[in-house]
């Protein structure tokens, strides 16, 4: 984790604040999106993008060193046979946090912190959502174009079916 902050801490000690990241990375890995403060969100983000480089080695050492943060082995194996091999080709930029507006209670500001779609780097994946957009738009062009040809394929197979048969005419 970064340097912690000075000042207060989340919780009040920096012992509360450790375990309160704990679980919430906890959750994250769990849920794959969790809704929180915006505050604790952004101390979540580098946290948990660490537990999912460690997740990424996938040696024991790395393992390990993730059970001694997160104390659910369940999670932990998921974080190490789902999460960690989804984002192998990403370097960083694992989570997304978005703010939704502020709690009703204490009108506290919230965000949603989720794990971006595995598999995909940012700018691969932005490539292939413009790919997406443009064959999305282009089997209409590509269909109105095919239309014609094949008006004009039928005429052409009429014509050497006519051909052939004046041919096979002629032979006889």
């Amino acid at each position: 984790m970064p340097t912690p902050t000075k000042g207060a801490r989340l919780g009040g000690g920096p012992a509360h604040e450790r375990q309160m990241l704990a679980n919430l990375s906890q959750s994250l890995f769990e849920h794959g999106r969790i809704t929180t403060t915006v505050t604790k969100a952004k101390r979540l983000r580098p946290h948990a993008e660490r537990l999912i480089t460690f997740a990424k080695r996938g040696d024991l050492a790395s393992r390990r060193k993730v059970l001694g943060i997160i104390s659910d082995k369940g999670v932990v194996h998921k974080l190490f046979t789902e999460i960690g091999p989804g984002f192998a080709e990403r370097d960083g930029g694992y989570t997304r946090i978005t703010k939704v507006g502020n709690r009703k209670g204490d009108n506290a500001p919230m965000a949603v912190i989720e794990l971006v779609e595995f598999g995909a780097p940012a700018k691969k994946a932005v490539a292939k959502e413009a790919e997406k957009a443009a064959k999305k738009a282009a089997p209409k062009k590509a269909e109105k174009v095919e239309e014609a040809p094949a008006a004009e394929e039928t005429v052409e197979a009429v014509e050497t079916e006519a051909v052939e048969a004046e041919a096979a005419d002629d032979a006889k």
